[in-house]
């Protein structure tokens, strides 16, 4: 039995040998990642394009930056000339000794097949505007399609719809964004709070803070059944917080009408997060503020100098944690840091199921992480606009076409093609 099983298993590798080999012996496409590319950000687009359009790819982790090679359609050239995309001709001798150079047991590259493109949603409030949120300003100028989902859709299950979920900077725990003691009489808080009311209303829950809870669940849901869930900003840990706080009202009189638990802290049940544990919420409600998971507190950002913020992506192994390597791929690998109100995360309070995809060197705090939960996974990335150092309420919106070869922005775009690299566990 084993040495049929052997044989079998000698059979079925050179068959895969061969047919790669095939796939790789004609001309191709190299769309390259490192310096020498004219605009990063489109790049992705003209990756997720080809997918639409049943063309597979090849991502060639941390070749050139974690360059593309796809097969030489001249519909594929043709849109990376219009979209201002650079990229080169390779012929099918070059294609091969790429392939047989990321290959080699001695480097740290491998090549990871691209089969379907995600069909993705972003999670925002009515009255949502692309450029309020760095996701959805990346999704528009790389030119990748998305839906736009509230509440009254998740709630109705809408989420199965979707192999990959953006969270737009919301604030799950129901207190607003914690904006009262700002702007509390501003019209467009006003307004937000009247719209939250009224949608809490509608779905059958009494308050804001519940409706958010039970959001936060479905969300959940969809990730343990094989959903893709990335959030920036508030979004990451007002999600934990949100989870852990299911039995608890946290929440001040000015948010919900009443006043918190006494005791919401002792009822946290940090076995229902995703990422972080043991966290200690933030009880004044007047503080720009959640709890301690973030790193440093918001209040103390204007202390923070942008000529020396920077944080640093982990090195993984290619062959062997192909998912972070993805999720870490750019042409650089120290980045300029950017502020939010959630802006790193403290990392004695991350659990340690959690994978740390970069932190700022020497420091407890960790700003970009990922994780699996049931058969999908979660990816938080701290910060609000990796352009715009201290994005403020009512700031204009970053023009991505000064900024083509952001390295931040690239995060934010990796993970929207991983989940084309799980054909598995995409939904059908």
């Amino acid at each position: 039995m084993r040495s049929f099983c052997t044989l079998a298993g000698i059979r079925f590798l050179l068959f895969g040998m061969l047919a790669y080999n095939a796939a790789a012996a004609q001309s191709k496409v190299l769309i390259p990642m490192d310096l020498s590319q004219t605009d990063h950000l489109k790049a992705y687009g003209i990756a997720y394009w080809a997918l639409t359009k049943g063309i597979e790819i090849d991502w060639l982790l941390n070749y050139r930056g974690g360059s593309f090679m796809i097969d030489d359609h001249s519909v594929v050239s043709a849109e990376c000339r219009i979209r201002g995309v650079g990229f080169t001709f390779v012929s099918a001798s070059e294609a091969s000794q790429i392939y047989s150079e990321v290959q080699q047991e001695d480097n740290n590259m491998d090549v990871i097949r691209l089969e379907k493109a995600p069909k993705v949603a972003v999670y925002v409030p009515p009255g949502f505007q692309p450029w309020d949120d760095a996701v959805t300003l990346a999704l528009e100028y790389a030119e990748i399609k998305y839906d736009k989902l509230w509440d009254t859709e998740v709630m109705a299950d809408k989420l199965n719809e979707y192999d990959w979920l953006h969270l737009h900077h919301e604030d799950f725990t129901g207190q607003y964004g914690k904006f009262y003691a700002s702007f509390a009489q501003a019209t467009w808080y006003i307004e937000q709070q009247v719209t939250l009311e009224r949608e809490a209303k509608k779905l059958g829950f009494k308050k804001v803070s519940e409706l958010k809870k039970a959001v936060a669940r479905k969300i959940k849901e969809y990730v343990g059944s094989g959903g893709f869930m990335f959030a920036m900003c508030s979004a990451t840990d007002t999600y934990d917080i949100a989870l852990a706080a299911e039995n608890t009202d946290m929440c001040d009189v000015m948010y919900d009408g009443d006043p918190p638990d006494p005791n919401a802290q002792q009822k946290l049940d940090f076995s229902k997060t995703l990422a972080f544990t043991n966290f200690t919420l933030e009880k004044n409600p007047l503080r720009y503020e959640y709890s301690d998971i973030d790193q440093p507190p918001s209040d103390l950002l204007g202390l923070q100098n942008p000529e020396t913020d920077y944080f640093t992506l982990f090195e993984f192994s290619a062959k062997f944690d192909p998912v972070p390597t993805m999720l870490t791929q750019n042409h650089v690998n120290v980045l300029k840091a950017f502020l939010g109100q959630t802006t790193n995360f403290k990392k004695n309070l991350i659990k340690n199921t959690v994978t740390i995809l970069a932190e700022k060197e020497g420091l407890d705090q960790v700003r970009y992480l990922h994780g699996n939960f049931g058969r999908g996974t979660f990816t938080f990335y701290g910060g609000h606009d990796p352009e715009d150092y201290q994005h403020a309420v009512g700031d204009p919106p970053t023009d991505l076409s000064l900024h083509k070869n952001s390295p931040g922005y690239r995060l934010i775009l990796n993970n929207i093609l991983f989940p084309a690299a799980k054909k598995k566990q995409q939904k059908t």
